[in-house]
């Protein structure tokens, strides 16, 4: 499969998450040993700050100082949130969404207060202002469907997968019986991700 001369791929983790999750982790590994075969493919895969404007405002920055002509966004849950919304401000985005917080503010509303990250227990303050800018963020219908892959696990225990599903209409959809929120079983999806990213539009 022919790549564009310029390929960004930005992988965006979910609430209280890192780039040391597993499927950033896996998904880097593959996107590397694209670059390894003398690919020109970046991969961009940022600890986000808790503030839904400063992150965005970080990723959109990388974006425009990388000028890729091609462009791919993964996000897993609220980092799915946020790759809709980048796909809606940069048209020629494709965007992967992994069980995506479709409503992020309604989602994280209650946990405004001092919260840890999942993998270092690092505290942080999850503010008010977080979630009215989450509000701010939100993509209400998307376009040029054909742009975004669904990955949405019917066993997630967070979010409905219904909800994505109804999000993304048009769209290219992989409904997983069972699994969870982490998508447990994400190597076995892996080179479709991978597959949908470098692809062309």
């Amino acid at each position: 499969m022919a790549l564009p001369p310029k390929l960004l791929i930005v992988y965006l983790h979910g609430f209280r998450s890192s780039p040391n999750s597993s499927k950033a982790q896996l998904t880097g590994e593959a996107i590397t040993s694209l670059s390894k075969e003398g690919k020109s493919v970046e991969w961009y895969c940022p600890q986000l700050p808790p503030s839904p404007r400063e992150a965005m405002q970080m990723v959109i920055n990388k974006i425009d100082q990388t000028g890729a002509e091609y462009l791919c966004i993964i996000g897993s849950s609220l980092g799915g949130f946020y790759a809709t919304y980048l796909a809606e401000r940069y048209p020629h985005a494709r965007a992967i969404m992994l069980n995506p917080a479709v409503r992020a503010a309604r989602e994280l509303a209650p946990y405004v207060g001092q919260l840890t990250a999942y993998d270092s227990d690092e505290p942080f303050d999850w503010r008010a202002e977080y979630v009215d800018q989450l509000k701010e963020q939100q993509v209400e219908r998307i376009t040029h469907a054909e742009r975004y892959f669904l990955l949405a696990a019917k066993g997630d225990e967070l979010l409905d997968w219904r909800e994505m599903v109804e999000h993304y209409p048009g769209g290219k959809h992989l409904v997983i019986e069972g699994s969870d929120h982490g998508i447990t079983e994400y190597p076995q999806y892996l080179d479709q991700v991978v597959a949908f990213a470098i692809s062309s539009n």
